[in-house]
């Protein structure tokens, strides 16, 4: 099939906003104002040369949840998680696009290579971000020059769990994010738990999907490499399509190329519509299927036509390999910036510290404010209070997932208006 190299950085989107319910999110139309753009820093401290023995930390804890294990500051970036997962969205006009499409095949296909998207960083950005202080924040609003804006909060501390609410052109995104991570001996295994959701206004389309399983290798000895491996599922539940993605397992001896990702989009009567292929780091191609044998998932050999790029990966300025290999979005997300809650992930003074090179200091910081919290959880059940309720989500049944998540309560921005920060509690 001959390759269309289309374009995926279009025009990026410009400013929304949008009204939720806690029960049902609803995707309004955009409205454009005049916003002024503000510069934002290009760069932070250089990582210091200090060693890292992943090792000494993780050496007894074969089989163990490492999510419970305090790590030093020395093999992290200076970021939180709820920072790490904002950061997905560096591929928001990807979603743009998708936002364009009224075939619901073919946006699904965009929501593939959107998801894809998430792991491109991840063969250079080996660091363990900051796990967030229980009712931690991280708000990001880049409507003037992105087109969305995005609001994170760390609703659960045993076990670790954050949701967070992004609003953009014509399309909600929200997502409960937790995990589980063991120590096999030879590797590392993240299992993400939660499920993302991404709603569509001009489809009506509501699509899930549970993140692929990361395995970070040579823990023992030699140089730390990541694998995404496994299968992802994308369904609409509006039309019954699936997109089944797979990430094919690294193999020296494989004659296929490295970090491949293939996927299929079915039909309600399992027949397949779509294809893509590629690579999770580096681009995704997709097209409509032309002829098959039935033209059933199952088909050994599918014809396509128009195959056409979906998502290239953007590839960092140089200086920034220094700079724990972030992206230039990475970058931006723990400037400072006024006016944001007391809880916010910027006002984090280990995290802070230790973007500023000064990491003896952070690890002491990062120990006090470690305390701190067992101290306020202590409190709370030694007083009979109740357990600990986040401030801007609410707890809920996800009929999609047939679970529980965190829905984003339609308040933060209004109280940040209002500079109303009366609920948040002193975590720092």
């Amino acid at each position: 099939a001959k390759k269309d190299e289309a374009n995926t950085n279009a025009a990026l989107p410009a400013q929304t906003t949008t009204e939720e319910t806690v029960s049902k999110p609803v995707v309004r139309t955009q409205q454009h104002t005049a916003v002024a753009k503000r510069k934002r820093r290009d760069r932070i401290p250089e990582r210091p040369n200090y060693s890292v023995n992943l090792w000494s930390i993780v050496k007894n804890c074969v089989g163990n949840d490492l999510t419970k294990i305090p790590i030093s500051v020395n093999s992290r970036e200076p970021i939180s998680m709820l920072q790490r997962i904002t950061g997905e969205l560096e591929y928001s006009f990807v979603l743009d696009t998708a936002a364009k499409i009224n075939d619901s095949w073919e946006q699904l296909a965009y929501v593939a290579a959107f998801t894809i998207s998430s792991y491109s960083t991840t063969t250079t950005r080996v660091n363990k971000p900051f796990n967030p202080l229980l009712g931690g924040t991280f708000e990001c609003d880049r409507t003037d020059d992105l087109g969305w804006k995005s609001i994170a909060e760390q609703v659960s501390h045993h076990p670790p769990a954050l949701s967070t609410y992004a609003e953009g052109q014509g399309r909600t995104l929200y997502q409960e994010f937790t995990m589980t991570s063991k120590f096999r001996g030879q590797y590392l295994s993240i299992t993400p738990l939660g499920y993302s959701h991404l709603i569509f206004k001009n489809t009506g389309n509501h699509f899930t999907w549970r993140k692929v399983t990361t395995l970070v290798n040579n823990i023992i000895v030699g140089k730390l490499w990541i694998d995404n491996v496994g299968e992802m599922d994308i369904n609409n539940h509006t039309t019954k399509d699936v997109c089944k993605l797979k990430y094919l397992p690294y193999s020296y001896f494989s004659k296929d190329v490295p970090r491949k990702v293939t996927g299929i989009v079915t039909d309600v009567d399992g027949q397949a519509r779509w294809v893509l292929t590629g690579t999770w780091t580096e681009k995704i191609e997709g097209g409509p299927v032309e002829a098959s044998s039935g033209r059933h998932a199952h088909s050994h050999h599918m014809e396509t036509r128009n195959m056409k790029l979906l998502r290239q990966r953007k590839m960092p300025p140089a200086h920034l390999e220094n700079m724990y290999n972030f992206t230039q979005l990475a970058v931006e997300l723990n400037e400072m910036e006024p006016d944001v809650a007391p809880t916010d992930s910027r006002h984090r003074p280990d995290q802070r510290l230790m973007e500023e090179g000064r990491w003896d200091e952070a690890n002491q910081e990062k120990l006090r404010l470690e305390e701190k919290q067992r101290q306020a959880r202590h409190a709370r059940e030694t007083n009979g209070q109740d357990p600990y309720k986040s401030k801007w989500f609410k707890k809920q049944h996800d009929a999609f997932a047939d679970s529980d998540i965190h829905m984003y309560t339609n308040e933060y921005w209004e109280c940040k208006q209002k500079q109303d920060w009366s609920r948040c509690e002193n975590i720092y």
